[in-house]
C-alpha cells in the first residue's frame, strides 16, 4: 500500500473519570483509556501510524526553509496575506507568529505520539516490536531535529508523554543535549532497520543513516558524518534518477533516489480551519500559480516565489533549471496559458512543488494535493558527504567525486577545485540541486553565511526563530526567550 501514513489517525484517548456518588455518570467510556491501549501488535502499529501522520504537517517547515532564505519571497495576494509568512520573509518576525506556533505545536505533537509508544514499549512482546520501536525513534528524532533547527534549545522529554501541567517542571534543554538524544535515536533506528521495506513510505536503515549524517553535519562533526554517509552511498540500494525531468512528478514518487519521502494523498478533503488535518501537501497549493488556466498545472495562491537571485545561480545549460523553476511568462507564451500576478511577483514558481492536474481535487483542492515531499534525496546524501570530506579535511578527492556524481547527472562540467574553492562549489551545488526543498535557510545558518546572503538577517538573533509567546506564558514565564527577540 502506497500511502501508509494515511491508513489510520491515532485515536484521541481519554482518561475515564468515575464518580462514587452519581450513578448517571458512572458509565464506562466508549473511548479507549490511554493506559490500557497497547494490548496487541496491531495497537502498536496503529499508534505508529499516528506518529507518522504528523510528518504531513512539516509542509510549513519546508516553505519557511525557502522563504526565510534568499531563494524565495513570501508572495501571496498582498503584503498582509498570511502576515506571519510575510514577517519571516522580511526578518521582522516576533514571538507572536501563527506559523511558528504551528510548527512548535505540530512537531511536539509528533514527539508526543512517538513518546506514547515508547512509554509503553515494554507492555507486551511481539516479533516486530524492535522494528516498531526503531521507526518510532526515527520519527521522534525527525521531529526533534526540526524543533532544534527552528528554535535552538527546546524542552526535551523522552519515553513518556508530555501532559498538561508538565510545562511547569520541564525546562528548555541545551541543543547539544537534544542533538545527543537525536543521535541515540537514529543509531538505534539504523541498527534495527533494513535498507528495504515491504510497505512503501516506512522508515528504512538508509533513512536513519542519512538523517544521522545530516545531524552530524549540522554540528560540524565531519568525520562522523562522512562515515555514516559513506555507508548509505556504498551499502544502500539508492542511485540518482537518470531523467531529472521526471523526478518530482506524481507518477515518479518513491523512486530509487528517494531515501526518505513524506507521503501525501488526495483521497480525503480538508479546510483552512484545520490545515494539519489535510492528508494532502498544503504547501503545493500555497506555492501554486495564481488563477492559472492552461495545461499541466493547477491554480494556487502564489506564495514562496523563487527570486531572480536563485535563478541566476544556475550555470548556463543546467538541465535542472527548467525542472526546478517555472518561468511563467515563457511557459504561458509557449502553451497559451493565462494567470494573474500576486504580491511580489517574480515571474518564477517552484515547479518541483506546484499542483499538477489529474488528482481527485477532493475538498478544497488547494489543500489536498498528492505530491509527496522528497525529504532526503540521494543527491543530498552525495552533497552532504562531499561537504563532510571537504570541510573536515578528510579528502578533497573523495569530496570532488561525490560532488561530480551530482553534476554529471545535470550534464555540468566536472569540478577540479580544492580547499575553499571546492567548499564554495559544494555550497553552489547544494543551492541549485536542492532549491525549493526547504534546506537553504538552514544551510546558510549552519555555515555562517546567512548574514551576508539574507536581507535583514541579524547575527546573534536570526539564527533561530523565537519561542512562541504562548508557550512561554504556559510555562509560567519560566523559559527565557531566544536572544534579541
Amino acid at each position: 500500500m502506497k500511502k501508509i501514513i494515511n491508513l489510520f489517525l491515532i485515536l484521541s484517548v481519554a482518561v475515564v473519570v468515575n464518580s462514587c456518588t452519581d450513578d448517571y455518570v458512572d458509565v464506562a467510556s466508549r473511548d479507549a483509556n490511554s493506559e490500557d491501549f497497547f494490548n496487541t501488535p496491531e495497537d502498536y502499529q496503529s499508534a505508529l501510524i499516528g506518529a507518522y501522520d504528523l510528518l504531513q504537517s512539516t509542509y510549513m517547515n519546508v516553505m519557511l526553509g525557502e522563504i526565510a532564505s534568499n531563494n524565495t519571497v513570501a508572495g501571496g495576494e498582498s503584503a498582509t496575506d498570511v502576515i506571519g509568512i510575510q514577517q519571516i520573509d522580511d526578518m521582522t518576525h516576533t514571538p507572536v507568529n501563527d506559523q511558528l506556533k504551528d510548527i512548535w505545536g505540530w512537531m511536539y505533537s509528533g514527539v508526543n505520539r512517538a513518546n506514547y509508544i515508547m512509554e509503553f514499549q515494554d507492555k507486551i512482546d511481539f516479533p516486530e516490536k524492535q522494528q516498531v520501536l526503531a521507526e518510532t525513534r526515527f520519527l521522534r528524532a525527525y521531529y526533534y531535529f526540526e524543533l532544534v533547527k527552528f528554535f535552538g534549545d527546546v524542552p526535551l522529554v523522552v519515553d513518556k508523554r508530555i501532559l498538561f501541567g508538565d510545562q511547569f517542571e520541564i525546562n528548555r534543554t541545551p541543543k547539544a543535549d537534544v542533538y545527543t538524544q537525536i543521535e541515540l535515536d537514529l543509531i538505534f533506528a539504523a541498527d534495527n532497520l533494513s535498507y528495504t521495506t515491504t510497505e512503501t513510505g516506512r522508515v528504512t536503515k538508509g533513512a536513519a543513516q542519512a538523517l544521522l549524517g545530516k545531524v552530524y553535519l549540522y554540528q560540524n562533526k565531519f568525520g562522523d558524518a562522512a562515515s555514516v554517509l559513506d555507508d548509505v552511498i556504498t551499502m544502500g540500494p539508492y542511485d540518482l534518477v537518470d531523467d531529472y525531468d521526471t523526478i518530482f512528478e506524481n507518477d515518479n514518487e518513491n523512486n530509487i533516489e528517494s531515501v526518505f519521502e513524506v507521503q501525501y494523498t488526495d483521497v480525503e478533503g480538508a479546510g483552512f480551519g484545520c490545515l494539519q488535518c489535510s492528508e494532502g501537501n498544503v504547501a503545493v497549493g500555497f506555492n501554486g500559480i495564481r488563477n492559472y488556466t492552461g495545461p499541466v498545472f493547477d491554480s494556487g495562491f502564489s506564495f514562496n516565489l523563487p527570486t531572480q537571485d536563485v535563478y541566476d545561480e544556475f550555470e548556463p545549460n543546467d538541465l535542472r533549471l527548467p525542472v526546478a523553476l517555472l518561468d511563467i511568462d515563457a511557459w504561458s507564451a509557449a502553451n497559451g496559458a493565462t494567470f494573474n500576478t500576486g504580491f511580489e511577483h517574480t515571474g518564477y514558481y517552484n515547479r518541483k512543488y506546484i499542483a499538477r492536474q489529474g488528482d481527485l481535487n477532493t475538498g478544497d483542492q488547494n489543500l489536498t494535493n498528492p505530491n509527496n515531499y522528497r525529504a532526503i534525496r540521494f543527491a543530498d546524501v552525495y552533497l552532504m558527504a562531499a561537504e563532510a570530506y571537504n570541510r573536515g579535511n578528510l579528502g578533497d578527492d573523495i569530496a570532488r567525486d561525490y560532488l561530480n556524481e551530482v553534476r554529471m547527472r545535470a550534464m555540468m562540467p566536472l569540478v577540479t577545485a580544492t580547499g575553499a574553492a571546492l567548499t564554495d562549489a559544494i555550497y553552489h551545488e547544494r543551492r541549485v540541486e536542492l532549491v525549493g526543498e526547504g534546506h537553504h535557510f538552514f544551510d546558510l545558518v549552519r555555515t555562517g553565511r546567512a548574514a551576508t546572503e539574507i536581507n535583514g538577517f541579524t547575527t546573534g538573533k536570526n539564527e533561530v526563530f523565537p519561542i512562541p509567546i504562548d508557550e512561554i506564558i504556559l510555562s509560567g514565564n519560566r523559559w527565557d526567550q531566544n536572544p534579541n527577540y
